[in-house]
């Protein structure tokens, strides 16, 4: 007959036990509930950007670790292009790694299938982990699309337990599956979008994209009290080129123009083909006489060199450029009619140039 004594430590031990259980089960609903929080964050990104930070600050964060560093393989430049016409190039984030080729960055991507968990080594991982410091473990999530390596998360950590070889990574998998998913949409539809927003002969952005960036950049400017500055840019006689030789080098001319022109501005700055021969350009957080510097750098590459026709001829084609500028104070609520009064007075500033002799630069009157 079982005494007193063990049957009580019988439920001693019963308890206990139930008492595991039953944090295990709490453990693993709070694992749960942040893997498809983590997740549901990752579908609800709708920008590069957007995805870029949930990547990388926002897995830090759910992880609890660290650092996370994202590797994505750019052939082409094409999701650098996206994201510097989406006013994010690729340098904003600094745990975000733009390749060329996934090859010789980590000796993990050579046959990286599913994640790969293990000791953090710098001579293996800086190249994918930039600005890792001190880490201890790390793991290699591959992103995926048709069987093809496009990139990788990588999560690090200072305790060298918190990823180790013999530890299961079915949850890192079906994150890595989530997030090949994310990338590879969120990149289809940034180019969905861009093709909605780029002229189709010279690659620039168009009009439409100009009046949401117009709106976009007057807000920042009010929002920290600075100025945006506008170039409108005519070629001039450009009809003659038209008559003489065809619209086919109207077009070589066109395209030529613009490729000089973006070779003097920067990645923040915006520029559209606003219509015909007219090109409009706006720098953020620049003053007149620095936008009047860079008309002249953007005057001068124009006209320096004859461009070459589709015929074999060649011609020499100069350009009209008007600046204007808009300070836009904290009561300024309709951006609209400011921004059009800007392109407006840009335009004046245009014709001003025209009327002095073409192929100068001209600031709006005071």
């Amino acid at each position: 007959m079982t005494s007193r004594e063990e049957l009580e430590a019988q439920l001693e031990a019963a308890r206990r036990q139930l008492e595991e259980l039953t944090a295990k089960v709490a453990r693993n609903d709070d694992i749960m509930r942040r893997t498809q929080l983590r997740e549901l964050r990752l579908l609800q990104a709708e920008s590069l950007d957007a995805l870029v930070m949930a990547l990388t600050f926002g897995l830090r964060a759910s992880f609890g670790i660290e650092y996370v560093s994202l590797v994505i393989c750019d052939a082409d430049h094409d999701i650098r292009h996206l994201m510097v016409a989406n006013g994010t190039p690729p340098e904003t984030f600094p745990n975000l790694v733009m390749v060329e080729s996934m090859s010789g960055l980590a000796p993990q991507y050579i046959a990286l299938r599913q994640p790969w968990l293990g000791k953090y080594a710098a001579c293996d991982h800086q190249l994918i982990c930039p600005h890792a410091g001190e880490m201890k473990s790390i793991a290699v999530i591959p992103l995926t699309y048709r069987g093809k390596l496009l990139g990788s998360i990588n999560l690090c950590s200072a305790d060298p337990l918190r990823f180790t070889g013999d530890q299961a990574s079915d949850s890192l998998a079906h994150l890595g599956i989530i997030a090949s998913f994310c990338v590879e949409n969120t990149i289809n539809r940034a180019r969905l979008m861009r093709s909605g927003f780029t002229d189709a002969l010279t690659g620039w952005n168009n009009r439409r994209y100009l009046t949401v960036r117009l709106g976009e950049e007057l807000a920042r400017a009010r929002r920290d009290g600075s100025g945006l500055v506008c170039l409108m840019l005519d070629i001039d006689h450009f009809k003659r080129v038209n008559d003489r030789w065809g619209h086919a080098a109207g077009d070589a001319v066109l395209k030529e123009l613009a490729q000089r022109v973006e070779s003097q501005v920067r990645a923040s700055d915006v520029a559209a083909r606003y219509g015909g021969e007219e090109f409009v350009i706006l720098l953020p957080d620049t003053n007149i006489d620095a936008a009047a510097r860079l008309a002249e750098r953007v005057r001068t590459a124009i006209a320096e060199s004859p461009i070459q026709l589709p015929n074999g001829e060649t011609v020499t084609i100069t350009a009209s450029i008007g600046i204007a500028e808009a300070r836009p104070g904290q009561d300024d609520k309709d951006l609209k009619t400011l921004g059009d009064s800007l392109i407006a007075r840009a335009d004046v500033a245009l014709y001003a140039a025209k009327s002095a002799g073409r192929d100068r630069v001209m600031v709006e009157a005071a």
